[in-house]
Parts: structure tokens; C-alpha cells; sequence
């Protein structure tokens, strides 16, 4: 795959960068040999890798879910919560009406 000087032009356009014209002419190899750089990436046989989200293993650090592991935030506290609430409506707070 290769690009012509007004492939060139239509993408720096489309990516709203000023190119002049006789800079066009030597954007084309460099275009055209990143394409063939990403081309030569596609012929390599990656079937035997796993994929990956890293290069280096990164266990997830994440506690454990538990209902109420805390006392002081666990569940159970609605009424104590909406007490200091200015108005709760069916255990929830209520809030003023924002959209007309």
C-alpha cells in the first residue's frame, strides 16, 4: 500500500495540520514507509503468543467484596443517613427538580 502526494494533503487536512506544498512531496516516502513498516508487522506469526494487557505481570490489587466488612460504612445505616438529609423522599434524598 502507498499513499500519493494528495493522500498526503487530505490527511493533513483532516487532521487540521498546515502543510506546504513542497513539503508534501516529502511527507510521501515517509507515509509510504510507515505503511510498509505496519505491513511488514502484519507478516509476523503471533499465534503462539497469549495476549497481553502488559509487558510485565501486574496482579490486580483489589480487596476483597464483602457487604459490611466496615462497621463504620457498612450497610444498614439508611435511616441514620437520611436523618441529616434537608428532605428524603421513599429512603432516598430528595432533590430539586433541575429540568423543566
Amino acid at each position: 500500500m502507498s499513499v500519493t502526494r494528495e493522500q498526503v494533503a487530505k490527511i493533513a487536512a483532516l487532521a487540521r495540520i498546515n502543510v506546504d506544498e513542497k513539503d508534501l512531496d516529502h511527507m510521501v516516502p515517509e507515509f509510504n514507509n510507515i505503511l510498509a513498516w505496519v505491513e511488514q508487522l502484519g507478516e509476523v506469526d503471533t499465534s503462539a503468543v497469549e495476549p497481553m494487557t502488559a509487558v510485565i505481570p501486574m496482579p490486580q490489587r483489589l480487596r476483597d467484596d464483602v457487604v459490611d466488612a466496615d462497621p463504620l460504612t457498612g450497610g444498614g445505616k439508611r435511616d441514620a443517613i437520611l436523618a441529616n438529609a434537608p428532605a428524603a423522599e421513599h429512603g432516598f434524598f430528595g432533590v430539586p427538580k433541575v429540568i423543566e
